[in-house]
């Protein structure tokens, strides 16, 4: 079994091994598994046009555990076909940002159903942008030292995020600074406690060359945190300011319950059309789809990057696959009703943990498959403990700025701005979209219109619309 594992995922060819590939697959999870959470606290929260919720009629969160299950059956699915059709360690679920726009956006706007139907028209075209060559096209486009800014970027984004998310950063409230060191200045509360020995435990691992130290760290902090919570008795974020994000660590009460997949098939394809209108809907679906498309793109470059995958151009081998069965998970989470599914930037994790094959994302698609089944038990890894394992990763995808050269204007402004707009906008999508304007103004300025792709000048220019996409629909009336 091991030698046809092998010789399909090419594991001995990658350096790596079917033990590292599972364990990466684990860590990956480990890593995303509160999307299991967050995508239905997000979904579950906003009423449509009608006041109607996501799975459960007039109240906010009534439909939670069958989001739940939808987001995780998804997400499984997915990630086991980009393991297997692709053969590269990138996993699939509910993608942040996406969620948050379809919910307070689009469905307000018309009904839970429009909502998801635009969605998988969303896919579908980015899906025949895809099989035409276009979206790869693109991709091979960008110069690649803008592929190697993209990579940066994000390293430093999941670590704001992993920051944030623990409670080490936190925003003040105040126009300046708008960030800041916990709590008025201070770390404060047990979680952060937790968080922060996580990460040295982590670091201390990583640092001594353990196999696994990511795994371990993960484990060991979710271990404590449930320790701590059982001596502290601390609330929730929701109660305290000082509480645990997402989920309070505990022993579940029980380990398996039933999952409700209900959500299935509950789209209308052309229903937004009716309820917004033809030109207000194509802005809905060019939004998403502009973000859907470069955040994959980032994504996988800079997981490819921190694997080793990718080729001299900084692209890996199997884009045009990884592209395809990212389309079609955008599609799957419309059909689903759990919002547009992508590519995940936390795969980088089970990479820093060894991962370079698709068997990690078949691993960590099972054990999605499993987490319908085992909520209970998902629920009890606490946000802190999965969290730190984003600013390892995120230090191990900066390294990679040395692949820039510093020296040439035209590269490290659009650089430049690559890599701090993501963290500081909060957004993958902004900080690519800043990079290509400003790579094109500046040939145009320096006089090198003729080394300018053409792709480049179309995706500029739909950039350019994707910035002012509110004062063009104000003009336009939508």
């Amino acid at each position: 079994m091991t030698g046809v594992l092998d010789r399909y995922f090419k594991i001995s060819e990658r350096g790596s091994t079917v033990a590292r590939e599972l364990r990466g697959g684990l860590v990956t999870f480990l890593t995303m598994a509160y999307i299991v959470v967050l995508n239905p606290i997000i979904l579950s929260g906003a009423p449509d046009a009608t006041g109607e919720y996501l799975g459960g009629g007039t109240e906010p969160g009534a439909g939670f555990a069958t989001i739940a299950a939808v987001t995780a059956l998804v997400a499984g699915v997915m990630s086991i076909v980009m393991g297997l059709v692709a053969n590269f360690p990138l996993a699939i679920a509910a993608g942040l940002g996406l969620n948050a726009f379809v919910a307070f956006s689009v469905a307000s706007q018309m009904t839970w159903a429009d909502a998801m139907g635009l969605v998988v028209i969303e896919g579908i075209i980015i899906l025949i942008l895809v099989l035409t060559g276009f979206r790869k096209a693109v991709f091979d486009a960008v110069p690649r030292q803008l592929k190697t800014a993209i990579a940066v970027g994000i390293g430093l984004f999941i670590t704001l995020i992993g920051l944030v998310n623990a409670g080490f950063v936190r925003t003040t409230g105040e126009p300046s600074p708008p960030l800041g060191l916990g709590i008025g200045g201070s770390l404060s509360g047990w979680p952060v406690a937790v968080f922060c020995i996580g990460l040295l435990v982590m670091i201390g691992l990583y640092a001594n060359n353990v196999r696994g130290a990511i795994l371990i760290g993960i484990v060991f902090t979710t271990i404590l945190a449930v320790v701590v919570q059982a001596i502290t008795d601390t609330p929730s974020s929701q109660e305290s300011p000082t509480g645990w994000n997402l989920n309070v660590p505990s022993v579940p009460s029980e380990i398996v319950a039933k999952p409700d997949f209900s959500l299935l098939g509950q789209f209308n394809l052309l229903g937004s059309f009716e309820s917004v209108g033809v030109v207000a809907a194509i802005l809905l679906v060019f939004s998403l789809m502009l973000a859907d498309f470069f955040d994959t793109m980032g994504t996988m470059t800079a997981v490819g990057a921190e694997a080793g995958l990718n080729d001299e151009d900084g692209a890996p081998k199997n884009t045009q696959r990884i592209l395809v069965v990212d389309s079609l998970g955008a599609v799957a989470g419309g059909m689903g009703s759990v919002s547009s599914n992508t590519a995940y930037v936390e795969s980088a994790s089970g990479v820093g943990d060894g991962a370079r094959t698709g068997l990690a994302s078949v691993t960590t698609g099972v054990l999605f498959l499993l987490a319908t089944l085992f909520t209970p038990l998902v629920q009890a890894i606490p946000n802190e403990a999965a969290v730190a394992a984003l600013v390892v990763v995120g230090f191990l995808m900066m390294t990679q700025v040395t692949g820039i050269d510093w020296s040439d204007l035209e590269i490290a402004i659009p650089a430049f701005l690559t890599i701090v707009l993501m963290p500081f906008t909060y957004s993958i999508t902004v900080g690519i979209g800043a990079g290509f304007l400003a790579f094109v103004f500046l040939k145009v300025a320096r006089g090198k219109i003729r080394e300018i792709h053409v792709l480049m000048w179309i995706i500029s220019v739909l950039f350019l619309i994707y910035f002012l996409i509110d004062p063009i629909s104000n003009l336009l009336g939508v």
